[in-house]
């Protein structure tokens, strides 16, 4: 049983927790990570999910995501969601978000790190990832088109692309 700590709609904890799976009260939220990681060559790492997986079976994700668990901060889930699905260790005690995007149940934060990684030093999560590879802006988004990749909105993938190595959403 995966316990999630609730949130107000201004983000403040609320002192309360509620089970996976249940349906949130109206006006209670929780808390999503998703971590992108980018290399040098301006490739996304991207997981492909189990064909077992509940939701989007063997289909294309971002490099990890997942709910924050009860006691949980934004960096803390972050770090072990990232570790958890495919074995990279990556300190987030210095690290924000670059995004935060609010869906109908909660907060979604986005970090969007920069590290080249050798795919065979992963350590690939059995239950949840089948695969990962790099993959270019133009090659995720042809997923997408061909129903191989979540389907997110393009202008996320976009914006993903465009937001990594920088803070905020001024050209500079």
């Amino acid at each position: 049983m995966e316990l999630w700590d609730v949130y107000d709609v201004n983000r403040r904890k609320t002192d309360r927790t509620w089970i996976r799976g249940k349906e949130l009260e109206p006006w209670d939220f929780h808390l999503v990570i998703h971590v992108c990681i980018f290399n040098s060559n301006g490739e996304m790492l991207i997981q492909q999910r189990q064909s077992f997986k509940e939701g989007w079976p063997n289909l294309w994700d971002l490099t990890a995501g997942g709910s924050a668990i009860a006691g949980d901060t934004s960096q803390t889930a972050a770090k072990r969601e990232l570790h958890e699905e495919i074995g990279l260790k990556v300190d987030f005690q210095h690290i924000r978000p670059h995004l935060t995007i609010n869906f109908e149940n909660g907060f979604d934060d986005i970090y969007l790190i920069q590290e080249d990684v050798q795919l065979h030093t992963l350590t690939l999560q059995y239950e949840e990832v089948q695969n990962v590879k790099w993959a270019s802006k133009e090659e995720i988004l042809t997923l997408i088109k061909k129903e191989e990749f979540l389907p997110y909105y393009e202008s996320l993938i976009h914006l993903l692309f465009d937001c990594r190595n920088k803070l905020g959403t001024i050209q500079r």
